[in-house]
């Protein structure tokens, strides 16, 4: 059933030959069947035909046109007689690739593994019992059970369904819900008239229904569509940042291999020899290692995180964490504990009333929609009557008419009995039940004046609350309309308590600390809100409701949001707009929340926060997922963000530093040598070292201080301290070029050899220096980090001396010149410290007056 007609086409089929025709029925499959499907079928999961096999990824390493010159070169020479420097050139290409590929690739895995483990799952029937199994492992024939909130896992017909409407826009563009129902159908041309058939990628919105799978992976409507479909998600800064640092790098390194190219062609040097020597500088320069510092940096955070609880789905979202300065939170179930209790059911008099309290059951126990908790909380209450009525129809809840209605039939009297937001409810309401069961009174002025006062009471006391009304229809009416909600009967409230969490102040408080405003963006009305405020020990310093936001202009919006903290009464299209507006005046935001009506705006988010056990279409649009509840974990996770932004930046400042030194030196070099500073062997070896002691970066400490605030990249910082520690690294080659010239009269391989291990003792050791703002003897490295440094130094400094030295071209090294290097290394680093000193106070002081100008 994989192949052959599309799924739109086969919704005109009788869904009983379609059965027949997959091998299937209402029941679903057998676990060997199933399992005998998914081999032959693949994962239900259409992405995974782009996923290319490890060894052509490893491949891929070798497309890098440097190494591609560099190998015919080398070819070339050893088509010349010079076999083996060719063998050396191939075999530190290679090692430095699996070193790279390796790394990554084992980070890449790792977070494979954490995605996994937050995987989206569907409810299945399996022999006849229905189990949750990973949407992936679904197959052509499985029959699986869908209710409000979840994503469609796959292409299916309906079996049944029960008020079933769906959002189809990602595959339509209409927003409005389209309602679904399992009857043959005589053709389809397309999703929007498939009214018998589900789409992998939609979204349920309300309602329940039971479907069989028909297409999976690729063989679906949305994977046939998907690279039209799934664009990709604009950069962050930090991509952005990365990717315009290569490009830098890129930039100064032509210009250096071409300088040196020409120089040396023009002193009438052995052109294979320069060809080869600028190449093999080019591959040293480019920062081929960013990308896996970058992965692994992250992967390492993202590990950290998992350790606390936390599943990072897109690893991205590490940095927009640790760059995070505002959090938008919902408030049910985030801040509160989502422990719902009903605690009172009153009428219009303000005295309590069990036929308030039977009206709400009914409404909920037959409502079929988005079940809240509020519902849950009702139900658990009890049962006040005997389940004689009979449902006719319901209007299900959305989000802005914030109600819901369902039509009940006995003995003849039909009924549409309603529940929702209290300020639209008693807006619908033209009279009211006086004791329950008497005779309605009109809902005058002073009638709904005091019903108000009752619910600002309720809302004061920190109670969430519900209006519950219901009128009488004609007997002849068995369809609930939209617009049946209204000169309804007035029967009362139910009043909720939902306390907040216990660690919710503490978390609310640690963010504040660390420089992340907390704004609080629910559907509840704002005296419930403020409640939860003063137990949360938050100060609420503006407050803007939905009604008042529907007036404003972007513009009178941007600068509200400059002191409003608290927002109420929205929609989720206005929590998206708040979110929206908040990044266009350059906060980086994050939104926390788990319902359907949290999905926007955590996918508007820089970083969506939700949690395991939220509606799939709100884990789909998170980047982050809470496996518990404790919200102190996202105080944990905002700092883990910032020490993998720190632990990059060390790698971006040193690389940048040590490069445009390395330029500086090489171009003198160039100009008044006689030959070659190094052999191309010695410029890959020497890069190959420096890359292996840069691996233990993404484990290093930072700090306190550099993550007490948002942290986010800052390109101009890199720039100038560039351009300040390159030229020291410069003067200290330039001071060993002379000392090994006449201190040492160094001919071609004394030289090579002396500034093959100054270069790699300076480039390696000076980490040490740049990873932290204090003194390197205060703020001590990652042991990993500082072993691979200094075994990095002494391997060099070993080498020349070694039965190896002779074939990279290295001769003994007088011990003379070795006292000479450590007084030079240690000159230089502190140097470099005082430098580095010196660039932080001037650049702190340069940008509080950018900021102040």
């Amino acid at each position: 059933m994989q192949n052959g007609l599309d799924s739109v086409a086969l919704a005109g089929r009788p869904l009983a030959v379609l059965l027949g025709e997959i091998g299937s029925s209402a029941d679903g499959l057998g676990d060997d069947d199933a399992e005998a499907r998914l081999a032959r079928c693949g994962a239900n999961d259409f992405s995974a035909v782009r996923r290319r096999p490890p060894w052509l990824q490893f491949l891929d390493r070798l497309h890098n046109p440097l190494l591609i010159i560099l190998l015919l070169a080398s070819g070339f020479s050893a088509a010349a007689g010079d076999l083996y420097s060719f063998v050396i050139v191939v075999v530190i290409v290679l090692v430095s690739v699996v070193l790279d590929f390796v790394q990554e690739r084992r980070a890449n895995n790792t977070i494979d593994d954490l995605r996994r483990s937050v995987a989206l799952r569907a409810k299945v029937l399996r022999d006849g019992r229905e189990c949750e199994l990973p949407v992936e492992r679904l197959v052509p024939g499985d029959v699986v059970r869908l209710v409000a909130g979840d994503l469609v896992p796959a292409d299916g017909r309906l079996i049944e369904s029960r008020d079933l409407f769906v959002n189809q826009a990602l595959l339509t563009g209409e927003p409005f819900p389209a309602e679904k129902q399992a009857a043959d159908l005589p053709q389809a041309v397309d999703p929007g008239g498939a009214t018998n058939t589900l789409f992998m990628g939609t979204s349920v919105i309300s309602g329940t229904g039971r479907a069989v799978v028909l297409r999976t992976g690729s063989a679906t409507l949305l994977g046939g569509m998907a690279h039209s479909l799934t664009t990709p998600p604009p950069p962050t800064d930090f991509e952005t940042g990365v990717r315009h640092f290569g490009l830098l790098i890129l930039r100064v390194t032509v210009f250096l291999v071409l300088f040196v190219l020409l120089a040396n062609v023009l002193f009438h040097r052995p052109w294979l020899d320069s060809l080869m020597f600028a190449v093999a500088l080019a591959v040293g320069l480019t920062p081929e290692l960013l990308p896996m510092i970058v992965t692994v940096t992250l992967a390492r955070g993202a590990l950290r995180l998992a350790e606390r609880k936390v599943i990072v789905k897109r690893l991205t979202a590490l940095h927009n964490l640790g760059a995070m300065d505002v959090l938008c939170t919902d408030k049910t179930g985030t801040l509160t504990e989502a422990r719902i209790q009903l605690v009172r059911h009153i009428d219009a008099q303000g005295r309590d009333s069990e036929e308030v309290f039977r009206l709400a059951w009914l409404n909920s126990h037959f409502e079929t929609g988005i079940r809240s908790p509020l519902d849950d909380a009702i139900l658990d209450h009890g049962q006040p009557v005997a389940v004689d009525w009979r449902k006719l129809d319901e209007v299900p809840f959305d989000f802005e008419r914030r109600r819901v209605s369902v039509l009940l039939e006995r003995g003849g009297e039909h009924r549409l009995i309603v529940k929702g937001a209290p300020e639209d409810v008693l807006g619908l309401s033209s009279h009211y039940q006086p004791d329950g069961r008497g005779e309605p009174c009109l809902f005058d002025a002073e009638a709904k004046a005091r019903v108000q006062a009752l619910f600002e009471d309720l809302g004061e006391d920190g109670f969430r609350v519900l209006a519950i009304a219901s009128r009488v229809v004609g007997p002849e009416q068995r369809e609930a309309r939209v617009t049946d909600e209204a000169e309804l009967v007035f029967a009362g409230f139910a009043a909720f308590l939902d306390p907040p969490k216990a660690d919710a102040a503490a978390a609310v408080h640690a963010l504040s600390n660390a420089g992340v405003a907390v704004k609080i963006l629910t559907g509840d009305n704002e005296r419930v809100t403020r409640h939860v405020c003063r137990e949360l020990g938050l100060a609420v310093t503006g407050l803007i409701n939905g009604d008042e936001m529907r007036r404003m202009s972007e513009e009178a919006l941007r600068v509200r949001l400059a002191t409003a903290n608290v927002f109420c009464r929205l929609s989720p299209p206005q929590k998206q707009r708040v979110l929206l507006a908040l990044k266009q005046r350059g906060h980086a935001v994050g939104f926390l929340g788990d319902g359907i009506n949290d999905a926007a705006a955590l996918h508007a988010a820089d970083v969506g926060i939700s949690v395991d056990g939220a509606a799939d279409v709100a884990k789909d649009a998170a980047s982050l997922i809470r496996l518990e509840h404790d919200l102190s974990v996202i105080h944990g996770g905002v700092l883990e963000g910032r020490r993998t932004v720190e632990n990059v930046t060390k790698y971006i400042l040193m690389g940048s530093s040590s490069n445009f030194g390395n330029m500086l030196s090489m171009a003198g070099a160039a100009l008044f040598l006689p030959f070659l500073p190094m052999l191309p062997i010695q410029v890959l070896l020497n890069n190959l070292l420096y890359d292996a002691s840069e691996i233990g970066i993404p484990f290093d400490r930072v700090d306190p201080e550099t993550i007490v605030r948002p942290v986010r990249w800052n390109m101009e910082l890199i720039h100038r301290f560039m351009l300040v520690l390159g030229p020291v690294s410069s003067l200290f080659d330039f001071l060993t070029f002379y000392a090994l010239l006449s201190l040492f009269g160094a001919g071609e391989a004394l030289f090579q050899t002396g500034w093959f291990v100054e270069s790699l003792a300076t480039q390696v050791l000076i980490i040490l220096v740049i990873r932290t703002r204090r003194s390197p003897l205060v703020s001590r490295p990652h042991p990993l980090l500082a072993a691979l440094s200094v075994g990095t130094v002494l391997l060099a400094a070993a080498l020349p001396l070694s039965p190896l030295g002779p074939l990279f071209g290295f001769v003994p090294l007088p011990p003379a010149y070795f006292a000479f290097l450590a007084l030079a290394v240690v000159a230089y680093l502190l140097l470099a410290e005082g430098f580095k000193r010196l660039f932080y106070r001037q650049f702190r002081h340069s940008s509080r007056q950018g900021r102040t100008a």
